[in-house]
């Protein structure tokens, strides 16, 4: 055991550079888990920043002058950051209030339809299953209508919580654009003088996390804006929310879809039946996520090395477990971040061992 461990060691950390940075990440990690709460404005001022950073760095390519493409890419994160509070936000809030209110209408039509199995299908289903089935549907709707009726009462001190934030969040962000540098040199004079598998590191992590990052916010808002122009256009009710819930999707490849495609199929279902406009209304949306999938990703993540599906959902998991919903959110920039590490990470290779002859 002790040669194994020390084997492994030997293989993985024998480089200077890499104890320092195995202890950075087991130190930054712990920090989060205990402080993530605490400082949840100044992370997520730092990966907004980190997102329009690569727009700073394409103006500057331009030949466009640093504080002026600073201005220009703050200016339209200040008018992206208004248009979601002030219409988005009130515009989805409302159709979710309408749909709570719609929703005893919906379970009762549900209930009429339910009652009618047994008579077309009498083999297949019982009264007895079609009560049970429609006690467990009435009891969660019940409980999410109550718990929406509550956050709604209860919404008057997280509104003082949501002002902080609308203050903090384009303060930090600002200030991590213009002073980007200095941030980094500071950090970088606690570091060791020579740190070429550092600079390795972080040129991998950068790359791979900065295209993905990027390019997962370019399609959340192309994939929500085009569902949301088809859905208005197909006279689909509450599109604003429904668009909403498909542009956020697609932060969790195949999981999201597979959820978000049932209360599509089911507020079409009701607003239509079983006629040509559900039909159109399903068949756009298979069109917008075959799109999403087979074109605009290909397109936005060329660069990003892909995880396995099994990695996927288990990133999921792992950080969902730690973090709730921000370690949903952000599992896959946080998996594609540990995959980067591990590929530029420094390994020695072990002397072969003897042979007895």
């Amino acid at each position: 055991m002790v040669r194994i461990l020390r084997g492994f060691a030997h293989k993985y950390f024998s480089d200077e550079e890499a104890v320092i940075l195995g202890l950075i990440l087991i130190v930054g990690t712990m920090f989060v888990i205990w402080f993530g709460a605490m400082l949840a404005p100044a992370i997520a001022s730092l990966i907004v920043a980190f997102i329009l950073q690569g727009l700073v760095t394409k103006m500057l390519a331009w030949k466009v002058p640093e504080p002026l493409a600073i201005l220009i890419v703050f200016l339209l994160f200040l008018g992206i950051l208004a248009g979601a509070i002030f219409g988005l936000m009130p515009l989805v809030w409302t159709q979710l209030s309408n749909l709570a209110r719609e929703t005893p209408r919906i379970i009762g039509e549900l209930q009429s339809y339910l009652e009618l199995l047994p008579e077309r299908y009498p083999q297949l289903v019982s009264l007895d299953a079609v009560a049970t089935v429609y006690q467990q549907v009435s009891t969660e709707v019940g409980q999410a209508t109550q718990w929406l009726v509550t956050a709604s009462l209860s919404s008057i001190p997280d509104l003082f919580a949501l002002l902080i934030y609308a203050v903090l969040v384009p303060i930090l962000v600002f200030f991590f654009l213009k002073d980007r540098d200095v941030l980094l040199g500071s950090i970088a004079r606690m570091l060791p003088p020579q740190r070429a598998t550092m600079r390795k590191i972080w040129h991998e992590v950068n790359l791979q996390c900065a295209n993905y990052v990027r390019g997962k916010a370019l399609e959340i808002l192309i994939v929500g804006t085009t569902t949301y122009i088809t859905f208005k256009i197909l006279g689909m009710p509450y599109a604003a929310l429904l668009s909403l819930l498909v542009g956020l999707s697609v932060v969790i490849p195949y999981i999201g879809a597979a959820v978000v495609t049932v209360p599509v199929a089911i507020i079409g279902l009701f607003a239509f039946g079983w006629g040509s406009q559900f039909i159109w209304i399903m068949v756009a949306y298979g069109v917008i996520q075959a799109l999403d999938g087979n074109v605009l990703v290909p397109v936005l993540f060329s660069e990003v090395n892909n995880l396995h599906p099994v990695a996927i959902i288990v990133a999921v998991l792992f950080f969902g477990g730690i973090w709730g919903l921000w370690g949903v959110f952000f599992a896959i920039p946080l998996a594609t971040m540990l995959k980067a590490v591990v590929a530029a990470w420094p390994v020695r290779e072990l002397p072969p061992a003897p042979t007895n002859r």
